[in-house]
């Protein structure tokens, strides 16, 4: 992966135009693929690819495996005859600077509706095959999915442990009978990611066959209300009432005196070890039949992680717990050759995460904004990285540069323009610059940084329960004009995607 120098783009595909209300898998997709080439990336990094639960957050997703029927994009099934453009005629009027979540959520599930009854009312011989063989070839999540988010839809979208105790609680006699008696909406709930595994997999071709590569993403929790901990439920640390007894999170640091309280589930490691990683290996698998390379989120995590006993109002009360570390990334491993991840190793990191990280040459993260909270021999100046890293001006939890430099203390501030020869006025570009002109193999900027947008753009305000992930870039930004810039800055510091 890092053998040569090359540049990326983050942009998560909600963010992109579309007259759908979100950005979906149809035309503007591909056109985007086509604007990273010509800008000369290489690499289009994005979020997780879920189903979005609470928040609409691709960190808190009912399976880590399922794709988001969101995504889909209506105009495809126009031509194998599940859809027509009448179909789509009342078409709501969409919101093109923000995604309206609960006006595109009804709508989409709508269409899809109308899709799935056209599906099982006509006589569709060739599709019939490839759905039958996307369910043995996706048979070890793909059931317990449909099953969970069937189950959630007749209780009304209830968290499962709300759920009546025999579904609760996995008892075998009355899952038969309401997989029995729910046959219809289970299979729906099939057709979906077939038909969104079917869209992915031929924008991911495209991309691939333009030459750019796709870096997602793999949290390392998951939600608690998902098919995962619903299913798996000895995978967890959970008690007899299969109620969490542990969540994760991170001890107060800098920049929060209370840390950070995730509240997701935190795994039985001993008991992963004594399957061989099983689970984690077809997670893995699963993702990468959707991207290239995999930045697996809160990597410190798997050499030790902050324990919050459940119940706790903020983190401070964590303690630090051992993770899986080199039996986990050598089980991974064996099963998938060479590993395609991307270390996310920020926040407050020990020496035994970067041996680990090392041990197996994974690219780390470095982060721009965080450079200037420090002295000139920090670890964040591009002067100080080397080339095993992946370099942003800020990731998806951050604000953008601009935003960043509004809001920031006045001793960063300074730090910041001292180190780039700025006055503020470019300053997006002026942290693209620094990074591009770094050591480490791949540089990428999130495209609000690329567009010198502020903070009305920014993706995600970590511990803000609601107005995020709904920013969408204006079509008319994505041009040619800027691609050309783009494409001479990849040039100027040897990036450029020949």
């Amino acid at each position: 992966m890092l053998n040569n120098r090359a540049s990326g783009i983050l942009l998560h595909p909600t963010s992109l135009p579309g007259p759908y209300g979100i950005g979906d898998l149809g035309g503007q997709a591909f056109e985007w693929v086509n604007f990273l080439q010509t800008a000369g990336c290489r690499y289009w990094q994005i979020l997780p690819l879920g189903p979005t639960g609470y928040g609409d957050s691709p960190y808190q997703c009912f399976s880590a495996f399922a794709g988001n029927p969101y995504l889909i994009n209506p105009e495809p099934l126009f031509g194998i005859n599940i859809l027509s453009g009448q179909d789509i005629s009342n078409l709501p009027d969409f919101s093109n600077s923000k995604v309206e979540y609960g006006r595109v959520i009804q709508w989409k599930l709508y269409m899809l509706k109308i899709a799935y009854e056209r599906y099982i009312n006509g006589s569709f011989p060739d599709l019939d095959i490839q759905i039958a063989r996307f369910i043995q070839d996706e048979e070890f999540w793909l059931q317990d999915y449909a099953v969970f988010m069937t189950i959630k839809e007749n209780y009304q979208n209830q968290p499962w442990n709300l759920w009546p105790d025999p579904l609760r609680f996995h008892q075998e006699q009355a899952l038969k009978r309401f997989i029995s008696e729910h046959l219809y909406e289970i299979k729906r709930h099939i057709f979906e990611q077939f038909i969104f595994s079917q869209q992915w997999g031929n924008l991911r071709r495209f991309a691939n066959e333009k030459g750019i590569q796709i870096i997602g993403d793999i949290p390392i929790y998951v939600s608690y209300d998902s098919a995962d901990c619903w299913a798996h439920p000895e995978l967890f640390m959970f008690d007899e009432n299969r109620l969490p007894t542990s969540v994760g999170g991170t001890p107060p640091d800098l920049f929060s005196n209370t840390g950070q309280l995730w509240g997701n589930p935190i795994y039985r490691w001993e008991i992963h070890n004594k399957t061989g990683y099983r689970w984690w290996i077809e997670r893995f698998k699963s993702s990468l039949k959707n991207i290239d390379y995999a930045r697996l989120d809160h990597f410190r995590g798997f050499g030790g992680y902050w324990d919050v006993p459940a119940g706790e109002p903020t983190a401070i009360n964590g303690v630090w717990k051992d993770g899986p570390g080199i039996k986990f990334l050598l089980a991974i491993q064996k099963a998938l050759g060479d590993l395609p991840i991307i270390a996310e190793d920020l926040g407050e990191i020990t020496q035994d995460v970067f041996v680990l990280r090392d041990l197996f040459n994974l690219p780390g993260m470095k982060v721009l904004h965080f450079a200037f909270y420090g002295s000139p021999d920090d670890s964040f100046f591009p002067h100080n990285y080397d080339k095993n890293f992946v370099a942003y001006t800020g990731t998806h939890d951050n604000d953008t540069a601009v935003g960043w430099l509004e809001i920031t203390s006045p001793e960063a501030r300074q730090n910041c323009l001292r180190y780039l020869h700025s006055d503020g006025q470019d300053i997006a570009w002026d942290m693209i610059r620094a990074i591009w002109a770094s050591a480490a193999a791949i540089s990428i900027a999130p495209l609000q940084d690329f567009l010198s947008l502020g903070n009305e753009a920014r993706m995600n305000f970590p511990g803000r329960s609601d107005g995020n992930w709904d920013w969408r870039v204006d079509p008319k930004d994505i041009n040619q004009d800027l691609a050309n810039k783009i494409r001479e800055i990849n040039y100027t510091y040897a990036r450029l995607n020949k």
